[in-house]
C-alpha cells in the first residue's frame, strides 16, 4: 500500500491544521481542502492525459501527486510525513502567502495576543512565507534583504512549539516529571546580534516569562551564565559559537533533545574561525542517541530529531551546500516564494530571479547575493573628497541631510577614535563601537545611540551584521567596503522594514571606479554629489545598470 502524504504537508500554506481541529474527520478535511485548490496551485506542470471530452481527470492527478512508495516515506517527529528519495521541483501558489494578519498563519491564540500587545499587526512578506513553512516541520533557508523581519520569521514558529505561548495541543510531548532539556538553540556570529535576538524573544514573551530564553555570548562572565542555566532551566538559548561550544564541552548545556537549531547570519558562521565550534554544535544539538541508531535507518532517525533553520540576507553557494549537508530536503524561502534547494545548480550561480546567466559565475553569484540583501527603499550617493577632508565632508553630509541617527563605517579599528575626536571637535556628539570594547562599554554605547544621546556611531565591519536601530536614517561609508556584499550589509543598517534611508560613500578620485563597479554589481543608481550651502547637490545623475546575470 502506498503511504499518503498528510494533507497538511500537501497544502502547507493553509492556516487551518487538522491536529488543531480533532472533531473534523480526516477524509472530510482532506476533501474540503483539496477541492478548494486548483492543479496550478499544487505546482503540477506535467503532461496530462486529456480525454475526448477535453476534461482532465483531477482525481487521477491528485492521486499521483499525493502518493509516494511506502519505502520512501519518512516519519519526522510528528504526524507529518516527508518524502525522501528522488527530489521533485517545488512550486507553491504565492496567494497562500499573502496573509494580512498573523492569525491567518495558524499561530496559537496566546502568541497572537502578545504580538498585538507589542504592536505587530501585519506580517512582512518573508514572515508570511516562512512561518507556515516552518510550522510544517520543513528544514529551511530564509533569505531576504536586511531589515525585512527575518528574526520574527523563525522566532514565532519556535514560540508556537516551545514555551508558555505554544499551541496547547503540543503540550505533554515529554514524560511527566522528566527534566526538560533545551528545546531551541539559536546561533549568531556576534554578541550584538545575539543580544538583539534575545531582546526580540523577551519582547514577545513578556516580562513574566523572560527566563524562558537565555543568552550565552562571549565577553560575558561564563560562570554566571552556567549558574543561570542551572537555576532558570531555560527552554531557548541564544549564543555565539565559541561560548555555546565551551559550555557544551563542560557538560553544562544539554542540547541532545533540542527540537530547533537556528543559524542566523549563516554565511558568517561558515567562516574558518568558527569551524571547530560549529562542528561541535551541529554534532550535539538535536542528536539523540538511541539503541537502534546503527545503520542507515538509525542515522536517518537521528537527523530527523531536530529542525534546522538557516538565515541570512545573502545566500552564496556555500550556504546551499551547508543546507544540503545539515538539513533534510531543505527549502529556500524568500518573500512570497518557496523553492527546493535541490533546484539550485551546483555548477553555476544562484540565480534567484529566474533569469538567464551568461557571465562569470563567481561574479554572478556575488552580485545576485548582494542584490537580494539590499533594502529596496534606499537612496545611494557618493562624494569625491581628499582623504584629509573626509571627516569634514561627513559633517557637511550630516547637516545637509539633517540626519538624526547616523552610522559611519571604517575599515580599521585604530582610526575610529581619531574620527570620533575630530567629530566632537566640530560640535557633533559621536561614539565609537568595536570589538575591543568591553561588554559594558559596548552595551552603554549602543543604548545611548538608540536613545538619541549619541548622534553618530563610528564603527567597523563588526556592526554591519546584527545592529538593529530602526531610527537610523543615514549610513556613511567613510572607507570603501571590500565588495558588494559588504556594501549591502552596511547599507542595510538603514531603511529597515520599509523605512526610507540614505547611503553616502566617501571616496577619492582614484577610487571612483570602485563605486562604479559596485553600482554595476548591485544594479542601483549611485549618483555623484557634493555638499554645498547646507544642501546635497547631485553633480552627476546615474542610471541603474542591469545587474550581472
Amino acid at each position: 500500500m502506498p503511504a499518503l502524504i498528510s494533507p497538511r504537508l500537501l497544502i502547507f500554506g493553509e492556516s487551518l491544521s487538522l491536529h488543531r481541529f480533532p472533531h473534523v474527520s480526516r477524509n472530510a478535511w482532506f476533501h474540503r481542502s483539496v477541492c478548494s485548490l486548483s492543479l496550478a496551485s499544487l505546482g503540477f506542470k506535467g503532461d496530462l492525459e486529456t480525454p475526448e471530452n477535453g476534461k482532465i481527470n483531477e482525481v487521477k492527478v491528485l492521486k499521483s501527486l499525493t502518493e509516494v512508495p511506502k519505502s520512501k516515506a519518512k516519519v519526522v517527529r510528528s504526524h507529518v510525513v516527508k518524502a525522501s528519495g528522488p527530489h521533485r521541483s517545488l512550486e507553491i501558489d504565492s496567494s497562500i502567502f499573502n496573509a494580512k494578519s498573523f492569525f491567518e498563519l495558524g499561530l496559537p491564540p496566546l502568541l497572537i495576543e502578545r504580538l498585538e500587545k507589542e504592536g505587530f499587526k501585519t506580517p512582512t512578506d518573508v514572515q508570511a512565507t516562512a512561518i507556515p513553512t516552518i510550522l510544517e516541520d520543513h528544514d529551511v533557508v530564509i533569505q531576504s534583504y536586511t531589515g525585512s523581519g527575518k528574526t520574527l520569521a523563525y522566532l514565532l514558529p519556535i514560540l508556537s512549539e516551545v514555551g508558555p505561548l505554544k499551541t496547547r495541543t503540543s503540550e505533554g510531548d515529554g514524560e511527566p516529571g522528566k527534566k526538560t532539556d533545551i528545546e531551541a538553540v539559536i546561533v549568531a556570529p556576534s554578541r550584538e546580534l545575539g543580544m538583539q535576538i534575545v531582546r526580540e524573544f523577551e519582547k514577545i514573551l513578556g516580562p513574566a516569562h523572560k527566563k524562558v530564553v537565555q543568552q550565552l555570548v562571549g565577553g560575558a562572565n561564563r560562570t554566571r551564565q552556567e549558574e543561570a542555566l542551572r537555576k532558570n532551566k531555560p527552554s531557548i538559548v541564544v549564543g555565539t559559537p565559541g561560548r555555546l561550544s565551551e559550555i557544551s564541552a563542560a557538560g553544562k548545556l544539554h542540547t541532545h533533545g533540542c527540537r530547533f537549531l537556528v543559524l542566523d547570519e549563516v554565511d558568517q558562521l561558515l567562516s574558518f574561525n568558527f569551524r571547530e565550534d560549529m562542528h561541535r554544535i551541529l554534532e550535539h544539538v538535536g542528536r539523540k542517541s538511541t539503541g537502534d541508531s546503527h545503520g542507515p535507518k538509525g542515522s536517518l532517525a537521528k537527523r530527523a530529531e531536530r529542525q534546522t533553520v538557516l538565515v541570512s540576507a545573502t545566500v552564496p553557494f556555500s550556504v546551499i551546500r551547508a543546507a544540503r549537508s545539515w538539513g533534510h530536503d531543505p527549502l529556500l524561502i524568500q518573500a512570497k516564494k518557496v523553492m527546493s534547494i535541490e533546484s539550485i545548480s551546483p555548477t553555476g550561480p544562484i540565480n534567484l530571479s529566474g533569469q538567464s546567466t551568461n557571465s562569470d559565475p563567481s561574479q554572478n553569484l556575488q552580485g545576485q547575493s548582494a542584490i537580494q540583501s539590499l533594502p529596496p527603499s534606499l537612496k545611494h550617493y557618493y562624494c569625491v573628497t581628499k582623504i584629509q577632508h573626509k571627516v569634514d565632508a561627513l559633517r557637511r553630509c550630516v547637516h545637509a541631510l539633517d540626519a538624526k541617527s547616523v552610522i559611519v563605517f571604517m575599515n580599521h579599528t585604530k582610526q575610529l577614535k581619531d574620527t570620533v575626536f575630530k567629530l566632537e571637535a566640530r560640535g557633533m556628539v559621536a561614539a565609537e563601537l568595536h570589538g575591543d570594547l568591553g561588554k559594558l562599554g559596548r552595551t552603554t554605547t549602543l543604548k545611548k545611540f538608540k536613545n538619541g544621546e549619541v548622534r553618530i556611531l563610528v564603527t567597523n565591519e563588526l556592526s554591519a551584521r546584527g545592529l538593529d536601530v530602526a531610527e537610523c536614517d543615514l549610513v556613511v561609508n567613510l572607507d570603501l567596503p571590500t565588495d558588494s556584499i559588504h556594501y549591502a550589509h552596511r547599507a542595510g543598517r538603514t531603511g529597515r522594514l520599509g523605512r526610507k534611508g540614505t547611503v553616502v560613500t566617501m571616496c577619492e578620485e582614484s577610487q571612483v571606479f570602485v563605486v562604479k563597479k559596485l553600482q554595476k554589481q548591485l544594479s542601483v543608481p549611485i549618483a555623484a554629489c557634493e555638499f554645498t550651502e547646507g544642501k546635497l547637490v547631485i553633480t552627476e545623475e546615474e542610471k541603474a545598470i542591469p545587474a550581472l546575470r
